[in-house]
């Protein structure tokens, strides 16, 4: 995530580094993901501490560490999911039935 366009970092609490380190130390400094075999990722290195739920929640119980690719993929797939559950926009014209079908 580039924190440069983001307010992220600002959301974090205070002691966050110490939550970071804490969470990466039960998680044995190793992702979390699942590989499609439904093994264990091996990556331990480029590790990040995701929020499994609520992004306001910083109780260990709602972290967890993930490599890059994986907290990518969860980003992306939770993303996908909030613009399906959005209604259509309602500005935008309505489809035009062709004129040769009238």
């Amino acid at each position: 995530m580039p924190w440069s366009s983001s307010n992220r970092r600002a959301e974090l609490p205070p002691d966050w580094s110490a939550i970071r380190a804490r969470v990466l130390a039960r998680d044995g400094h190793q992702c979390r993901g699942r590989m499609r075999d439904g093994s264990r990722c091996p990556t331990t290195s480029g590790l990040e501490v995701d929020h499994i739920g609520d992004r306001h929640d910083h109780t260990d119980l709602n972290l967890q560490t993930l490599c890059s690719w994986h907290h990518k993929a969860k980003t992306r797939s939770e993303s996908l999911a909030a613009r399906r559950r959005r209604p259509p926009d309602r500005r935008a014209r309505p489809a035009e039935s062709h004129p040769g079908l009238k």
